[in-house]
Formats: structure tokens, sequence, C-alpha cells
């Protein structure tokens, strides 16, 4: 019983690498910039009666000023409070109504809008997305009632969370560059200061056809669709282009340390982060192979080490940022209770030399590779994840192809790349470390 069991097990492997390997369809899509500088791009996808639209605009926190950070973030919000022709909340109202769902999002370097829809709805979607990039609300009330939000949800997200810290003073800590060192969410100050005047001349901006990428995927006909996009978005007016932004960051010669008291931690927490090149970097894919070698699974090396042998921590990940600009690769563990940061740091630098000094097996490299192709692939069976792919390579690298080619450049990554870029970046002199301890709060006035 035992070996037919193992028989098994290497069968099932087998056939799980075999999947993994097997070639895989290339994803169809077109690619057309109208007169005013929107950039569609329609992918048809007839397997299930739904379709998938994403709008995709150049601005995330990396093109706010010092003193007015939060804007691009507080723009998620103020774009769901009503246009010229959708009343306040009525969007997500006419969404939910015919039987859809939508949302946004904010990064350092991003902001993106999607909705997903029955088959029948492509008028609906590309009407309220025209509708608000050509006159979005702007008003007082609207922006307090915003910023009270906006506040709110740094309270509850940052202010008021454990090791909420903690992720703005390891970016603060690691960049020199403004465009990278502040948080997406802003600072309290900022939006306080932020008025009506400001946030209008941010959108008209950077909210402009000629700064976004509209990406559709599934039950459409792409002919149809680029049509009805021209119809809705067609007569928006371009805008000035918006400022490049400065992406230089000085090369790190020192370790930089923190140490952080944070009364609402119970554990201890250790955070690196190693300065890398931008995600637009040949580098990038054996940089996500050796994150995937660190710490993907339990047959990783973290938690053979740290987690099962020496049980220091529960769990070490590890990976990159996927930053356009400069980027990082992080490592963050919490330590087990009783356990020290010191010998947490220690055991990782152990395993981070191990890495760039003894072998990597065969076995070790391949399930790397098809653990990190395998999770790159599974995101394509949703039409969302390939509207977001196809519209961030476009506005990213200017090259929606990338979907089609990331893959294979995964399957050829080598255990020598992965040893050449640890070495390379994965040095003390080269990373940002943030110790978080827990720190007893000030007893109340009745306390001991």
């Amino acid at each position: 019983m035992r070996s037919a069991t193992k028989r098994l097990s290497v069968a099932a492997i087998i056939v799980a690498t075999g999947v993994a390997a097997a070639p895989l369809r290339k994803i169809q899509f077109t690619d057309t910039k109208l007169k005013n500088g929107l950039r569609v791009i329609v992918s048809e996808d007839h397997a299930a009666p739904v379709f998938s639209i994403v709008v995709n605009y150049n601005v995330g926190s990396r093109d706010e000023r010092k003193g007015r950070t939060g804007f691009a973030h507080l723009f998620e919000h103020m774009m769901f409070k009503g246009s010229e022709n959708v009343g306040q909340n009525e969007h997500p109202y006419l969404m939910f109504m015919n039987g859809g769902s939508m949302n946004g999002t904010t990064s350092k370097d991003r902001t993106m809008y999607y909705e997903i829809l029955p088959a029948n709805q492509l008028d609906l979607a590309l009407f309220l997305e025209a509708d608000r990039m050509r006159a979005l609300t702007i008003t007082k009330d609207n922006l307090d009632n915003q910023r009270n939000a906006v506040q709110e949800e740094r309270r509850l997200s940052v202010d008021n969370q454990p090791y909420g810290k903690t992720f703005e003073a390891i970016d603060e800590l690691a960049y020199e560059n403004f465009a990278y060192e502040h948080s997406v969410i802003g600072s309290m100050a900022d939006l306080n200061a932020a008025s009506v005047e400001d946030v209008t001349a941010f959108f008209k901006t950077y909210y402009a056809p000629n700064n976004a990428v509209v990406a559709i995927v599934g039950d459409v006909d792409a002919k149809t669709a680029l049509a009805k996009v021209e119809k809705y978005f067609g007569a928006i007016p371009v805008q000035p282009a918006p400022p490049q932004v400065d992406m230089t960051e000085p090369a790190q010669t020192a370790e930089r340390r923190l140490t952080l008291d944070d009364p609402l931690a119970r554990l201890p927490r250790l955070d690196m982060a190693y300065k890398i090149p931008p995600s637009s970097s040949p580098d990038i894919d054996a940089l996500s192979v050796l994150g995937t070698i660190l710490s993907g699974g339990r047959s990783s090396r973290f938690y053979e080490s740290i987690v099962r042998q020496k049980q220091l921590s529960t769990g070490v990940g590890a990976g990159t940022d996927g930053s356009r600009g400069p980027g990082v690769f992080t490592v963050s563990a919490t330590a087990l209770p009783g356990k020290a940061l010191k010998d947490l740091e220690e055991a990782i630098d152990q395993e981070v030399d191990r890495v760039k000094t003894a072998p990597i097996a065969d076995w070790e490299i391949e399930k790397a590779r098809t653990g990190a192709r395998r999770s790159f692939v599974a995101g394509l069976g949703s039409s969302l994840n390939r509207a977001v792919q196809l519209s961030e390579d476009a506005l990213f690298y200017n090259d929606p192809d990338r979907i089609n080619t990331r893959a294979d450049r995964i399957a050829k990554v080598t255990a020598a790349d992965v040893q050449r870029v640890a070495k390379q970046y994965l040095v003390q002199t080269n990373r940002s470390v943030v110790l978080t301890v827990p720190k007893a709060a000030a007893p109340g006035r009745g306390g001991q």
C-alpha cells in the first residue's frame, strides 16, 4: 500500500508539472488609440455571457507632491460621488441593480476602476465611466465627505492596526525619492489642507483620456465594443500631458535600521527591504523565482529551516513589489512568543547566504518556476484579471502583449540566474530593516 501511494504521488507530480508546462493559448486582443489619446484594448472571450472593463489611469501616489499627498487615493473615492449625468452613489446602485459589481484601487503607480457585468450591459459601463472622466462633480461637500471617509480609512487600516505604521516606515526608510517614499493613503495634515481648487486641478491633469487605458475582456464583439467606446469617450477633450515622474533613486551604500514601538502589536515583527530595479528589468523574473524558492509553500527554504526546524516564526514571506520605479524585495516575519528578533534575523540571513553559495537543486528550481508559472496562469482564468493585466502592461510598459510572454520568461529562469540576482541585490548594504516591538499601552487612570 505504501509503495502504491508513493507511485500515485509521483504520478500526480508529473501530471501537475506537465499541465503547468503545457503550451498556453495566446490571448488575442485589439489595441487601438482614439484621436483624444485614449488607448482601448479589447479581448473577446465567449465562454460566459459576462465581460469585465478596467479603466486604468496613469496616476498614483508617486505623482503627488509634498504637502499634497493622498490625492490619488482620495479620487478613488471621489469618482463614485456623482458626475454631470449620474447622481451621488448612483454608479454603484446601477451596477448592483443590473447584476454587476465594481470597485476601484489605488497604488503608487496607477489608479484603477473596474466593473463586471452581464454581456448586454456594455453601454451602461461605458456611459458611467465616460461621464465621470468627462465631468466629475467636485464640490466642497463631496470633498469634505470623502476626505472624512479617507481619514477614517487611515485610522482603521493604519493608525489603529497592529503593524500599521510598519508598512509606512519601511518605504520611508528604504527610499530617498519622495515619489515612492510616502504612503498611498497620504497624511492627515495633507488631506486637511486640500482645497476644492487643489483637487480640481489634480483631476484635470490626470483624469484625461490621453492619460488612461480602457481594457474590455469577455463576451463582446471587438469591433462593436470599440465603436461604443468611441461613442462614449471620443468627444472627451485631450489634456496637456502630465509632468513626468522622477524615478531616480540614489544607490544605497549602507544598511538602514529602525526600531518601532507598537502598543497594538502582540508579537515582534521583522521587515527587510532590499533595493531592486523597476519591474521592467529582465532581473525581475529571476527575483520572482527567488522569492518562491525562499518562501513559496511548506517545502520552501524559509519554511523548512525557520518555521519547522528552528520554530522561530509561523511563516516568512519574501518577494518583489512589482513597482514601475525603483522597487524592493521584501522579507517579512513575525516572531513566535518567546523568540528573539535577533535570532529570527540571523536565521533569515543564513538562508539568504545559503541560496547565494550552495547549489540549488534541480527539483527546487523546477518547483519554483512551475509554482510561479502556475500562479500567473491561474490568474488568467478571470476576465477581470486579464483586463487588469492587459491595461497595466499597456500603461506601465507600452506592451500589452507581455501577458503572452510572462509564463515563458519565468520558465527560462535558471539556477544561475537566481543566484546571480541574490548575490547582486540581497546584500546587507542594500537593505533597510524595520524592527517592530510590542510596547505596553499607557495604563488608564485606574491602572496599577
